[in-house]
């Protein structure tokens, strides 16, 4: 039982720690789109992710898929660029195009969840058995990526209820905001390749 909560626990900082923060912005453009009252639409969008991610890290850990680390941190900052363009552009749409999002969601689950491998790989070292400590991972950063959704969706309440800004306005100013940062990031990764 320690050894998968010291798994857990890896997985539950990697995903809040302040140094991956290009996942933090990530899971928060998924979440700016949805109100408390589309809980529902916001955990399937989520799970969508999850499924994503968590099938290239497993056929990574496993060594069934490997993709150059550096093409995948490229590739990272443009899956945030893309949901905050799509989330600016679905800001003042009636209806979202849940099925556009769930498909983008998975796909680029499939990205980070190549760029969670690179760091539970170095962990791994020369583990005999990598099914636990791969299961362990895995739902600690589901936690933590919980622990996000949780804190946007309870942030936009209060700021929509609260100072009654507009709910396409925060969408706008926290997607484009995030898209800056991606951008940037984007560019910085690009030169390294």
């Amino acid at each position: 039982m320690n050894e998968f909560w010291l798994w857990f626990t890896m997985g539950f900082q990697h995903i809040l720690d302040w140094n991956g923060y290009d996942h933090i912005l990530y899971v928060m453009v998924l979440c700016v789109l949805f109100s408390i009252k589309e809980w529902k639409s916001l955990l399937v969008l989520i799970t969508a992710f999850t499924i994503g991610h968590s099938l290239t890290l497993a056929a990574s850990a496993f060594h069934i898929i490997a993709i150059k680390q550096s093409i995948i941190e490229v590739l990272i900052p443009l899956t945030i660029i893309t949901t905050c363009l799509s989330n600016i552009y679905f800001r003042n749409k009636q209806r979202i195009n849940y099925q556009f999002n769930y498909a983008l969601a998975l796909l680029f689950g499939f990205i980070h969840g190549m760029g969670f491998s690179y760091m539970l790989k170095s962990l791994l070292g020369k583990e005999e058995s990598i099914l636990l400590p791969l299961l362990s991972f895995n739902i600690g950063l589901e936690v933590g990526q919980l622990c996000i959704v949780s804190a946007m969706l309870l942030f936009s309440v209060f700021l929509i209820r609260f100072t009654r800004i507009k709910s396409a306005v925060w969408v706008t100013t926290v997607s484009s905001a995030v898209l800056i940062i991606a951008t940037y990031l984007f560019i910085l990764r690009l030169n390294h390749l």
